[in-house]
């Protein structure tokens, strides 16, 4: 399908090739069949192209990726064919990866998509990273009207998540436990440390805002051009710099960004605490620790974070917390809110004692640790931000 294989294309060349054949990457009415005519949707193609980028490549031989290669069923073979088998029963199946395609897929080759398969290993296989931080709102409103490019955080915490076609559901009343089911075709990227990676993430002003990016930066999404690194590398650093102006690779790409203010996450967890029972659409963990959702900028994508009401060690401690759905009321990436609050960490004493000495003496400032737990996207969303946004990342 791709010519002479003796000339193996690079990554860099084979992802230009994608390019020209994902047009129809957010449409998600597609039907193989009424449009196998089409290269885009020509499995050949795609059979090809994994073959090329992800098993038989001498990245893929070097091992510069991980050795798990992902495959996706075609549309509505797992639901027709109930199974005992937990593999069987999911949209996707995982192989470690092996020198040949034909060995890896076995007899499997007719259940595959190989479209949807190359995107979703181009998603895994491509690093990613997430910032957690609390801005003032002030600053945040002073960058969107001047188009800033550098937002001054009051304290952030940077982690590398990984992308996967799983979630894991946290059980915060122990949790050491966990539970993992497909997610596909939504993607997650998950914190299996968010208590602890998270612990000092403490909102403790009404002028604070809780902010979320997730970037990619590295990996299956960002191949070198290496035939322009040989041919840059015969001329002088000067002349280099000039002739690669424009050309160069994209550092890092923001699939993610959104916010909420305090008094958003403030009002979410008092309306749980008052037990609006009629207003519950979701269920709830029955643990002292529960969740929040957050729906992202126009919908796209979610956000799990687990919210504690820092107290003050002398007041008595909260009972269960029902969650709650709340309408989006402003800036932020809160149009669904689940909370629930939890007992003091070993920081609360602190916490608290910063926000009584902010807050009027009239009002109640409660100050709340939020950990991030997840972050889920479709698919479509990732793999086209990947291929073509130009937007500038957000920097944080």
């Amino acid at each position: 399908m791709l010519g002479d294989k003796s000339q193996t294309p690079t990554r860099h060349e084979l992802l230009s090739m994608v390019k020209k054949h994902s047009k129809l990457i957010l449409d998600t009415t597609l039907d193989e069949d009424e449009t196998s005519a089409d290269v885009e949707m020509d499995s050949g193609f795609w059979h090809d192209i994994i073959d090329l980028y992800f098993v038989s490549s001498r990245e893929s031989r070097g091992r510069e990726d991980d050795d798990l290669v992902f495959f996706v069923r075609k549309t509505g073979l797992h639901a027709q064919r109930p199974s005992d088998s937990a593999e069987a029963n999911s949209p996707y199946f995982v192989r470690r990866w092996a020198p040949k395609l034909d060995d890896l897929v076995g007899d499997n080759s007719t259940i595959i998509d190989w479209r949807r398969s190359f995107y979703l290993n181009l998603i895994a296989h491509t690093t990613f990273s997430v910032t957690v931080a609390i801005c003032s709102h002030q600053v945040l409103r002073q960058y969107h009207a001047s188009q800033g490019k550098t937002l001054s955080p009051i304290y952030k915490v940077l982690k590398t998540v990984y992308a996967s076609p799983s979630r894991i559901n946290f059980h915060l009343d122990s949790r050491k436990e966990v539970e993992t089911t497909p997610a596909y075709p939504e993607i997650c990227f998950a914190v299996d440390d968010f208590d602890s990676t998270f612990d000092a993430v403490v909102l403790t002003d009404t002028d604070h805002c809780y902010c979320v990016l997730l970037n990619a930066h590295d990996g299956a999404a960002f191949p070198r051009d290496t035939k322009t690194e040989q041919v840059s590398s015969d001329v002088s650093s000067s002349d280099n710099a000039a002739a690669s102006a424009g050309k160069i690779k994209k550092s890092k790409i923001t699939l993610f960004s959104g916010f909420v203010s305090y008094q958003m996450v403030r009002e979410a967890y008092d309306a749980g605490r008052t037990g609006f029972g009629s207003l519950l659409s979701l269920g709830h963990s029955s643990g002292r620790t529960d969740r929040i959702y957050m729906k992202g900028p126009g919908g796209r994508g979610e956000v799990e974070v687990a919210v504690s009401g820092v107290l003050d060690q002398s007041k008595t401690e909260l009972g269960p917390h029902s969650p709650i759905q709340i309408p989006k009321k402003g800036l932020g990436i809160g149009t669904m809110v689940r909370t629930a609050a939890s007992v003091a960490s070993t920081a609360a004493k602190n916490a608290y004692a910063a926000a009584s000495s902010t807050r009027p003496s009239d009002e109640e400032m409660l100050p709340l640790k939020c950990c991030l737990m997840s972050i889920s996207l479709p698919w479509e969303n990732i793999a086209h931000d990947l291929l073509f946004k130009g937007s500038p990342p957000v920097n944080l």
